[in-house]
């Protein structure tokens, strides 16, 4: 693929299987503070975005203030989960292991939930070194504003126009088209099984990816 000098994963949904268990327990957390929402309302609302913006929209839908320690108490129950059920996308680490351009990881998650979940995914160590991380935390402003991927991109040094990103979420193909860059939307993940679509017409993608191993199909230009 000529012009493509950095490919920026997204890490949930798109290199680990992580988004229907992440809903999954939140859906359960919020029901025990006497919030009822299904999964269909995460997936609309909260897939792509930072915690920070996920509670401010459920508190804003259901006018209940969320509890002080509830995103520990949620990151508590979610690691352990991750811990047994957590699964890295299927042939995402082969398409890393093969790319000929280098790649790095931008995420709305924050900077210790990313870590350790790559890490039990087994994406510790990409290719013998570890793959820079760039997380929510690191801008002020999350998916779907461009600044993520512009802070990767001017970090590794490249222009935005040379990046492609691979994102699941309308989130984050739209903060991908925000900042000039190219961007495949990855379907392969779980969360598209149990439901979630692309609701905007603002967040089309110039590709649908649905399994990493048709990654280098018809671009085996990126690969070595």
């Amino acid at each position: 693929m000529d012009g493509i000098s950095l490919v920026i994963f997204d890490c949930d949904g798109v290199l680990i299987d992580s988004e229907l268990i992440s809903a999954t327990v939140l859906m359960r957390q919020l029901a025990a503070e006497g919030i009822a929402v299904d999964l269909a309302y995460l997936f609309e609302h909260c897939l792509g975005r930072s915690f920070a913006t996920v509670a401010e929209t459920v508190t804003q839908s259901s006018g209940r203030e969320l509890p002080v320690d509830f995103e520990m108490r949620y990151r508590e129950v979610l690691l352990r989960r991750f811990a047994t059920e957590l699964r890295p996308m299927p042939g995402a680490a082969d398409v890393l292991a093969a790319l000929r351009v280098p790649a790095c990881i931008a995420t709305s998650s924050g900077t210790e939930r990313a870590q350790r979940s790559l890490a039990i995914a087994g994406f510790g160590n990409g290719n013998g070194k570890r793959r820079k991380l760039f997380t929510g935390s690191m801008v002020k402003r999350g998916k779907p504003a461009p600044d993520l991927f512009l802070l990767v991109a001017n970090s590794m040094r490249v222009l935005p126009g040379e990046c492609l990103v691979v994102e699941d979420s309308d989130m984050g193909v739209q903060a991908a088209r925000a900042a000039g860059m190219q961007v495949w939307r990855f379907t392969g993940g779980s969360h598209f099984a149990a439901g979630y679509r692309s609701g905007l017409q603002a967040a089309r993608a110039d590709r649908e990816l649905s399994s990493m191993a048709l990654f280098f199909r018809g671009y085996e230009g990126l690969g070595r």
